[in-house]
C-alpha cells in the first residue's frame, strides 16, 4: 500500500483469497484492505496513539440518516457524554480533496453537530473547527487532542 503522511504503525495485515484484509482497533474484526481502508486505519492508529483519542470513544462507519438516505460517517468521535466531538472524512489516496468533499462532510455535520470536522486522504490533512454561535469556521494547522476537543464542550 501506499506510503502516507501518518507516521507508520504495526498494522495486523492477513491474506483473504486474491485481496487482503487489516485489522481494525476499534470494530475489533478484521476487513478488507482497500486504498480508502488503509487511510482510515492509519486515522484510527494516529487519533488513538498521538491525539489520545481513547478507542472506545470512536466510532467506525456510524451510520446517519441525511433526509431519506441512509448514510456512514467514516469515524465520530465521541465525549465520555456521547456527544459527538469530531467527524471524519476519509478518502483514498488517489482521491482529491475538493470542495465536493468538503460538501459531503458538511452534510453529515448536520447530523452529528460536531465542533471539528478532518478531513484527509493519507497525503492531506485539513480540520477545521465550527463555530456555530458566529456561523463560521476556521481551518486548524493541526489536529486537536482528544483533551483539546474535549474543552471545547
Amino acid at each position: 500500500m501506499q506510503q502516507l503522511i501518518f507516521p507508520e504503525y504495526d498494522f495486523r495485515i492477513r491474506p483473504f483469497g486474491d485481496k487482503q484484509e487489516i485489522f481494525d482497533i476499534v470494530r475489533k474484526r478484521f476487513v478488507i484492505l482497500t486504498p480508502e481502508e488503509w487511510v482510515r486505519q492509519h486515522v484510527l492508529h494516529f487519533l488513538n496513539i498521538e491525539k489520545s483519542v481513547p478507542l472506545s470513544h470512536m466510532a467506525v462507519e456510524k451510520g446517519l440518516k441525511f433526509n431519506t438516505l441512509i448514510k456512514r460517517a467514516d469515524v465520530v468521535i465521541h465525549a465520555r457524554s456521547g456527544r459527538a466531538l469530531m467527524l471524519v472524512e476519509c478518502k483514498a489516496p488517489s482521491v482529491p480533496v475538493t470542495q465536493e468533499v468538503f460538501d459531503q462532510a458538511a452534510r453529515y455535520d448536520m447530523v452529528f453537530h460536531v465542533n471539528f470536522l478532518f478531513i484527509t486522504n493519507g497525503l492531506a490533512n485539513y480540520c477545521c473547527k465550527f463555530d456555530y454561535i458566529r456561523n463560521t469556521y476556521s481551518f486548524l494547522p493541526d489536529i486537536p487532542s482528544y483533551k483539546e476537543m474535549i474543552l471545547t464542550l
